[in-house]
């Protein structure tokens, strides 16, 4: 009778793992569950994945979702279903790291990077990549009509900006720009910009929130959207700013119809089948702000962390599966040239094969990256993206975009650092 009990409660045991997710496959195979938040390399992933398996023994399955990271994540732990690593935002670090992200001090490429996510002492975020963003140029457009040379780092206030457009349009390009109309690339990286521009981001922050700072009559803030008002006076879609789709503004960088384009270095994933003869780079925004039109804004972005829920075999999978990719040739080349990102490790010397990622990295090198703030709240990009979308329609003017911005402050919190 107790061998029965005891077999009992051990098949009860082994389908109660089975439940949350094992250890291993049916094939004895250890499981690594991947997601990726990054839709432009997901196919690069799967692939990655199958070959992966194969060499090293493991059962490798990746895994994407249009929500929001956070809503994803939410769902997944209240499921009790968690990946075994994740690629998530840097908020998120904050967020969900000090509860569900294993300690990853003691592995070597900590030493490799200065890009890595520490809270409260202990590593948690592995830097996928860097990533920035600022304005895209193509110099072989711009350099067919003026007949001049193009140096981008001539092109530093709002006024040079002004001058280049001026001679394009004479030129016969009469809309030289191109604006994605996206709420994350108005809300989460151009107007960021005014926050991360600002020497206390917390305190510039705090104070549009208690009032002592007035947002219209902020610096940054009126140098940042002087840009903007010339980039959407030039902008091609200019007549129907909010069905400009981003893939037709892309191909039209690329094929050498526009000379500039917001956006970040991400974009390559796009123009790339556009660009074949084209002279891409990114440049800082031109403004007024003597220092910050020297530097683009970005540094770490997207960051995997190893879920400290899972099996030791499974939490070593990941492990080994991170190492792969920054100590490992192949794993090198994947992240480098298979799927075109720009390392956030020192001991990575491939060249970095897209134009967008090649001045982004060559500004990394130089200290001329402003760094991300990674604690806006979630909705922060629906939201003051949504309004911003308004800007850049004439459904309102700057004042009104000010105070739409002041009264969403008025309730949101920062997120956690």
């Amino acid at each position: 009778m107790k061998k029965v009990l005891s077999l009992i409660l051990t098949l009860a045991m082994v389908f109660a793992l089975a439940a949350v997710g094992g250890t291993a496959s049916a094939a004895g195979k250890v499981q690594l569950t991947i997601f990726n938040s990054k839709m432009e390399i997901q196919s690069q992933l799967e692939e990655m994945a199958e070959e992966y398996s194969k060499a090293h023994g493991v059962e490798v399955e990746v895994y994407y979702s249009s929500d929001t990271v956070a809503a994803h994540m939410s769902t997944k732990y209240a499921s009790n279903d968690p990946y075994v690593l994740a690629m998530v935002d840097a908020k998120d670090i904050y967020s969900l790291g000090p509860d569900h992200a294993l300690d990853l001090s003691d592995q070597d490429w900590v030493a490799e990077t200065s890009q890595a996510i520490s809270v409260d002492g202990a590593v948690l975020g592995f830097p996928v990549c860097v990533e920035a963003r600022g304005l895209h140029y193509n110099a072989a457009a711009i350099e067919a009509i003026t007949g001049e040379a193009f140096d981008p780092a001539s092109v530093k206030t709002t006024a040079d900006l002004q001058a280049v457009i001026d001679k394009l349009v004479a030129g016969g390009m009469e809309a030289p720009v191109g604006l994605q109309k996206e709420d994350w690339s108005l809300g989460a990286h151009f107007f960021a910009s005014v926050y991360e521009m600002h020497d206390d981001p917390d305190a510039f922050i705090a104070g549009i929130k208690d009032g002592s700072i007035k947002l219209a009559e902020d610096e940054v803030f009126n140098a940042l959207m002087d840009t903007f008002d010339v980039l959407k006076a030039n902008n091609y879609a200019k007549s129907a700013p909010i069905s400009a789709e981003r893939e037709v503004t892309e191909m039209m960088l690329g094929e050498g119809d526009l000379a500039f384009k917001y956006g970040g270095n991400w974009d390559w994933s796009n123009i790339k089948d556009f660009a074949e003869d084209a002279d891409l780079g990114m440049m800082p925004i031109p403004c007024d702000l003597e220092g910050c039109n020297e530097k683009l804004i970005g540094g770490g972005s997207k960051y995997f962390f190893i879920d400290k829920s899972v099996s030791a075999e499974q939490q070593q999978a990941a492990k080994d599966f991170l190492n792969w990719l920054i100590f490992d040739e192949e794993g090198q080349d994947f992240l480098v040239n298979t799927c075109a990102l720009v390392p956030a490790f020192a001991n990575i010397t491939l060249p970095v094969s897209d134009p967008l990622g090649a001045s982004v990295k060559a500004f990394a090198d130089a200290d001329a990256l402003i760094g991300n703030y990674n604690y806006l709240p979630d909705d922060h990009y629906a939201k003051i993206g949504a309004s911003f979308q308004k800007y850049l329609a004439d459904q309102i003017d700057r004042a009104g975009f000010a105070d739409e911005v002041t009264a969403y402050w008025a309730t949101a919190e920062v997120g956690a650092h």
